[in-house]
């Protein structure tokens, strides 16, 4: 599997930099963020290091399609019954900070003030 010796969130899903996990597989983690926009503010990581939504390939579908079944389960076992949002930031120009694929999840208390314009 691909690696970033570098990177942050490769040593998150690696055990070398603690993280307070919520869901673990053999595809990916999950844990919370450490500077939540919302009172429920997820990280969902790849175990595999992708840079961003810009690489992903035709290899990694089912990897993608996986992510996207979970997300409505996590967020029903976080108590979010009337919604949630996700996002990824792609790139410098899309806010991306590190570059690992990674889902953001967040609902609840303080989601109106997240940061993330609302659609209309």
């Amino acid at each position: 599997m691909n690696t970033d010796p570098d990177c942050l969130f490769c040593k998150i899903v690696a055990g070398e930099i603690p993280s307070e996990q919520v869901y673990s597989d053999e595809q990916l983690i999950v844990f919370k963020d450490i500077n939540p926009k919302a009172a429920v503010h997820l990280l969902i990581v790849p175990r595999e290091h992708i840079i961003s939504l810009k690489e992903l390939e035709k290899k990694h579908d089912s990897l993608i399609a996986h992510i996207m079944h979970l997300l409505p389960k996590i967020a029903q076992e976080q108590g979010l019954e009337n919604g949630f949002r996700t996002v990824i930031n792609t790139g410098t120009g899309g806010g991306q900070l590190i570059f690992h694929l990674h889902f953001h999840l967040l609902g609840g208390e303080g989601l109106s003030g997240a940061g993330f314009s609302r659609a209309v």
